[in-house]
């Protein structure tokens, strides 16, 4: 259990003491920190404006192009104003008020710096940043209440909270209204398109497999064993026809007519459990090779050692599980109930959530969490039944924004050490450099955790330069 807030207002003599103690300056600091996110802002976004080019899959045309470098200098500027006006407004309010406070450490200031910045980003991304923010946000909100010793963590929270929000996005999934989020294009890939009942509308639905399908079935049966005595000995091309044998064998199983997919519900619960297990065991093993590609090249030994660790296939029993187990249970819910209904979502959805448990992780069970509300507010906003809040993504996005800025001033240990490692990135150590002595006061320890915070993530507050 910490200790108390023992005070609510530090005195200084002037920003330097907490601010930018390797200037005397307010303007060379200012200067300084915008300069330095000016250059890391820009090489983040164009990396990440390229991906999304070249994921695109096709020859860019010069109006794509020009749509590319005009959204990477309006990120850039974007973020690189918000990290030069917040030890703007930290000094200023410092000057105005004559001393810090709890909030104007750097709360206020965050907040003030994050609402002039956001209106320079593009409008469509900024609902993806108030997604983004929120993520890291209530995660530090949950980790500063642990620390404090109000509650206890929830074994496996993370999988009830994926479990509730991902029932409800497959709800949403299978009703009739249009469907223009990103979110849908990811169930989809995963759970198929045949819930969708704009696919249905699409698409003419396949009946049961007809007498007609099991006599060209035994005729190509017939003829496969008269080619087998042709290829005998060729073992290669004898494994390929026993294969589509069984797949055939498999697609011709039972299908219940309420069921929407093609084929029978044996080939659709296999089939997308095999396939999304696959994607998710090379997903995996891609992103080890990629962030240890320097550690191979030295000892290339540890290569065999991490191709087969048991973690590798966490997320592909969590993906292709997920989508094998929500499978499974619809078509069993409408042979049950003998109707295809949006309601078999959600205890599908719950089901199916189950598989989370070999890969919980925080940032996906947060997301759909936030994706959910968001879809259950706009649906409750159509309905008339919910007010809609104008601007509010934006103001959501800065609230989020100053408590992640204030847990890393005030409470460093609180916050997820990747973003730490983030600020400390893009303020060029800056974040780590300002003093934390003159906020021990507030009685949070804020300069022991600091050293225990740079310790565990590798970083350091030693700042060399003058400005």
């Amino acid at each position: 259990m910490p200790s108390r807030l023992s005070k609510f207002m530090i005195d200084t003599n002037s920003c330097k003491d907490f601010t930018h103690p390797w200037t005397d300056s307010c303007m060379s600091a200012q200067v300084g920190l915008g300069l330095h996110a000016l250059q890391e802002s820009l090489r983040i976004y164009s990396t990440v404006y390229l991906i999304a080019l070249l994921m695109r899959r096709k020859i860019p045309s010069k109006k794509d192009i020009l749509r590319t470098i005009l959204g990477i200098l309006q990120s850039t500027a974007f973020l690189s104003w918000s990290a030069y006006t917040y030890p703007v407004f930290i000094c200023t309010l410092r000057k105005l008020l004559g001393n810090f406070n709890i909030i104007t450490v750097s709360f206020l200031p965050s907040f003030l710096s994050s609402l002039a910045a956001i209106i320079i980003e593009r409008p469509s991304r900024r609902t993806l940043l108030c997604l983004y923010v929120a993520n890291i946000a209530t995660e530090t909100l949950f980790r500063m209440i642990v620390w404090r010793g109000y509650i206890e963590p929830i074994p496996y929270g993370n999988v009830y909270i994926f479990g509730a929000s991902m029932a409800t996005l497959l709800y949403f999934f299978r009703s009739e209204k249009p469907k223009s989020d990103s979110i849908f294009k990811i169930l989809k890939f995963i759970v198929g398109p045949y819930d969708d009942p704009e696919n249905a509308k699409r698409q003419v639905l396949y009946s049961e497999p007809s007498t007609s399908k099991n006599i060209n079935y035994q005729m190509n049966h017939k003829t496969d064993i008269k080619r087998r005595k042709i290829h005998s000995y060729n073992l290669i091309q004898e494994s390929l026809k026993v294969y589509q044998n069984l797949i055939n064998w498999i697609k011709n199983c039972a299908r219940h007519n309420s069921c929407p997919h093609p084929y029978s519900c044996l080939h659709f619960i296999l089939g997308g459990s095999v396939k999304m297990f696959g994607i998710g065991l090379c997903t995996q093993l891609g992103l080890n090779l990629i962030f240890k590609f320097k550690k191979f090249m030295t000892k290339p030994s540890l290569l065999k050692a991490e191709l087969f660790k048991k973690n590798n296939f966490n997320l592909a029993l969590f993906i292709g599980g997920f989508s094998g187990i929500y499978r499974l249970a619809s078509c069993l819910l409408r042979n049950v109930s003998n109707k295809n209904s949006r309601l078999h979502a959600i205890p599908a959805g719950l089901i199916a959530s189950v598989s989370f448990a070999m890969f919980p992780n925080n940032t996906i069970a947060l997301y759909v969490m936030w994706k959910s509300l968001q879809l259950l507010w706009n649906n409750g906003v159509e309905a008339g039944k919910l007010p809609e809040i104008k601007w509010f993504n934006i103001f959501f996005y800065c609230f989020c924004t100053a408590i992640l800025f204030h847990a890393a001033i005030i409470e460093p240990q609180n916050l997820r050490g990747s973003y730490w490692k983030f600020l400390c990135t893009i303020s060029g150590g800056r974040v780590a450099a300002m003093a934390r002595k003159p906020l021990d006061p507030f009685g949070l320890e804020t300069s022991r955790h600091l050293q225990e915070v740079l310790k565990k993530t590798n970083t350091t507050d030693y700042f060399p330069y003058s400005y």
